[in-house]
């Protein structure tokens, strides 16, 4: 794929701002990724977790989509989530997200009736089938209760769109070990997600990481992201301890319900989280407030 990669550096996840009936304000979402764009992030990961992809129609997507490549017009590589429950929904995603001129996509095994490994990689296959695009594989079970094998991941990375994968950080902690594993079994480029990681798994050599905060306040993600890709663990950790009372507010609160806390808190406008997921109490916001206020004033 000519250009930069999608799946190395720092790839920011905004969130998707929309109204209380799930439309997506389109103008609202241009303004989000301008910032990201001129922060310098290595990529824009647009309908994710974050962007509550979950909660929005085929066709408020779409109009997600649309407007973010006519936003971005090529300055950094856009990938898009298409996760759905069925897999025609998701291929139909994929095409949409083709066409309207994304540069990659991102995927999670969403389920009700938990998923087999067997039935993970088929909906792969059909789903990739479907587009052109090179592809992440979106591990997080946290959300999905699902679990990719090393086994899956393996089997995956054999089909030719697959490129990458975004893994939760290891409970053991150990991104070196796991880290070998993956690149012995796969050539999957290896990115985490869970903010209070970024330093840990980019100073081990993850190839990327997948930000929750770094589509809301991208500078000091940014900062941190280069430190760690650059190997000077002195100023990466120096950043990560600025940021650690936030990332405590994401542990005890959820990283979603803070982002639209800090949102507010930069006067970005007016966009409400789909219920039934609701804002956090005046007490809780406080806390957020508290823990943001240094990287708000800088």
């Amino acid at each position: 794929m000519p250009g930069p990669s999608p799946f190395h550096g720092l790839c920011a996840f905004p969130v998707t701002p929309a109204d209380e009936h799930g439309r997506v304000d389109v103008e609202m979402l241009a303004k989000l990724l301008d910032r990201l764009c001129e922060a310098g992030v290595d990529s824009i990961g647009l309908l994710g977790s974050t962007g509550t992809y979950a909660y929005l129609t085929r066709d408020e997507r779409l109009r997600a989509v649309e407007a973010a490549v006519e936003c971005v017009r090529g300055r950094v590589p856009l990938v898009v989530g298409v996760g759905a429950l069925r897999t025609d929904w998701a291929r139909d995603l994929a095409r949409d997200a083709e066409a309207a001129g994304t540069d990659a996509l991102l995927m999670a095994p969403v389920s009700y009736t938990p998923l087999t490994q067997n039935e993970a990689f088929e909906h792969y296959r059909a789903v990739t089938d479907a587009s052109g695009l090179p592809f992440c594989l979106y591990n997080n079970p946290g959300t999905t209760h699902f679990t990719f094998g090393f086994d899956l991941l393996e089997r995956l990375s054999g089909l030719p769109a697959i490129r990458a994968v975004k893994m939760p950080l290891p409970s053991d902690g150990d991104y070196v070990g796991e880290l070998a594993t993956l690149r012995n079994r796969t050539e999957l480029a290896v990115g985490y997600s869970g903010d209070w990681g970024t330093a840990d798994a980019l100073l081990a050599g993850a190839d990327a990481f997948y930000s929750v905060l770094g589509g809301t306040l991208p500078t000091p993600v940014v900062a941190l992201a280069r430190a760690a890709r650059a190997s000077d663990g002195e100023e990466a950790r120096r950043i990560d301890a600025e940021l650690s009372p936030l990332w405590e507010t994401f542990k005890t609160f959820g990283s979603l319900r803070v982002m639209y806390v800090l949102l507010d808190l930069l006067g970005l406008g007016k966009m409400e989280l789909p219920r039934p997921i609701q804002r956090l109490g005046t007490e809780a916001r406080e806390r957020v407030a508290a823990a943001a206020e240094p990287l708000l004033a800088s």
